[in-house]
């Protein structure tokens, strides 16, 4: 799937894009059309890069409630002729998800398309789970024939259909047929055994039984797809902790050392994971080797090191004075001091923050961990860094873990940022909100928290933190 293009935070619909509270109430002032576009633009060209850990549904749907917004763009969006070429989920998802939140706030015309998706659309299993926690017994056995009919007659059909029971997000749909269809009853009670019998005769060859067998066995039938080796290692590696003996450790640091890519891959993962004191000077090694597969095997388990020792070499790395700061190695080394370090390395993660964001912009999987390690550290110095991703970060989940950092960082947080908050399209970050926005000086709060905690599609948690703050307000 292609990056979406997401327009400048300024903008409505940049605001959309990256569900910001801000962008709700900015629709909610804007010309009535003009919002209604922005946001059917949105639901239908999904803005995240990474759908499973961005929500973005509750919050358009909210939007479509309170403009009183039509869904002819949505069943256009459902019906086009790209539906039947295009299979990614991806790119129905999103509305699919959008019209379940609103058929749960009574919208008969989302109820009606979803049903009519699930009979005709590529991505009916989606539409069967939305409707499976909101529509009647009756309709979901209504919409049985057209569903079945999916599946022909044969054992390559019938193998579908187990497939299909087994991957449904919500089962109840499914069990309720069941009890009217015997080919439905008769694939639920095989799905489990196609499990069964698919991990009985799992191809492969095991290791033999002593730690030079394992290191042999993790450069075997490696295949050339992406991630092949490194699987096998970390397999090879649980072997080790089972087979390896005293007298094994000079092998084991000779392959950490140089060995083969397998062996070298598995023996450092045992000796990080054993703790071992050669294991921070073969890291440093493996950091700068040839083969890019050892060097990502280094880095990812620099960052599962831990205690004292490991920490003294990851300052060391990381300190422009007595390492290399730019190199991957030190990159490494400060997001391993942003995990575990302690207060007298805000500092270096504070620069390292800045940096990222003047060579990066705000992306990147690594800024994730110096955010979370500057909230860690409580370091007050970073907050206008901060106070960027927030504002820019097309990432919701990014945005979320800057809130996170500024409600331990930010003295105004309270007054500030977690009033946007409320608004997010994130449930953990309107659940910080509703734990830390002040209630009084802006009208808007009260009114928005007493709005979350009757709002039944709200999340439990979020519930419970408003309802928290209204309560203790009452006293």
């Amino acid at each position: 799937m292609f990056e979406p293009v997401i327009a400048p935070s300024a903008s409505l619909l940049g605001l959309l894009q990256r569900g910001r509270g801000d962008g709700q109430l900015h629709a909610l002032a804007a010309d009535r059309d003009e919002a209604i576009a922005a946001v059917e633009s949105c639901v239908t060209n999904d803005p995240r890069a990474d759908w499973q850990v961005e929500n973005r549904s509750l919050y358009y749907a909210r939007l479509y409630m309170e403009l009183e917004a039509p869904l002819t763009g949505l069943e256009l969006h459902l019906t086009s002729p790209e539906d039947a070429t295009d299979t990614d989920e991806a790119r129905t998802g999103l509305a699919l998800a959008v019209l379940g939140h609103l058929a749960g706030y009574g919208r008969r015309d989302a109820l009606d398309l979803l049903r009519a998706y699930t009979t005709t659309g590529t991505n009916w299993a989606w539409a069967l789970d939305e409707l499976a926690l909101r529509d009647t017994d009756d309709a979901l056995l209504a919409l049985a024939p057209a569903v079945l009919s999916r599946f022909p007659a044969g054992p390559e059909g019938d193998a579908e259909l187990r497939e299909a029971i087994r991957a449904a997000y919500e089962p109840r749909v499914w069990r309720l047929w069941a009890v009217h269809h015997p080919r439905v009853a008769t694939a639920s009670e095989q799905s489990p055994f196609d499990l069964w019998q698919r991990q009985l005769n799992r191809p492969g060859v095991t290791p033999g039984w002593s730690t030079a067998d394992v290191l042999a066995w993790a450069d075997q039938g490696e295949g050339t797809e992406p991630g092949a080796l490194a699987r096998r290692a970390a397999a090879a590696a649980r072997c080790l902790t089972a087979v390896v003996r005293p007298e094994d450790a000079p092998l084991l640091r000779e392959a950490a050392a140089g060995g083969p890519p397998g062996a070298r891959c598995a023996a450092l993962r045992h000796l990080v994971e054993q703790r071992d004191p050669a294991a921070a000077e073969h890291i440093e090694a493996a950091a700068a080797d040839l083969d890019h597969r050892i060097v990502d095997t280094a880095l990812e388990l620099l960052g599962r090191m831990r205690g004292p020792e490991a920490l003294a070499h990851a300052r060391r790395w990381a300190d422009p004075a007595t390492g290399s700061a730019d190199s991957a190695l030190g990159q490494a080394a400060v997001r391993l001091l942003a995990d575990a370090g302690e207060p007298c390395d805000a500092p270096l993660v504070v620069a390292a923050l800045h940096q990222w964001i003047s060579l990066n912009g705000v992306t990147g999987t690594a800024l994730g961990s110096l955010v979370d390690g500057i909230g860690r550290l409580r370091a007050h110095a970073a907050v206008p860094a901060l106070r960027h991703v927030y504002g820019e970060a097309a990432s919701s989940e990014l945005r979320g873990r800057a809130a996170q950092a500024l409600a331990v960082t930010d003295p105004y947080f309270g007054e500030g940022p977690a009033v946007e908050c409320l608004w997010d399209c994130e449930e953990t970050t309107r659940e910080l909100a509703a734990t830390h926005v002040t209630t009084t000086g802006d009208a808007r709060v009260l009114e928005r928290l007493r709005r979350l905690a009757a709002d039944p599609a709200e999340e439990a948690e979020v519930h419970a933190a408003v309802r928290g703050r209204l309560t203790a307000r009452d006293r």
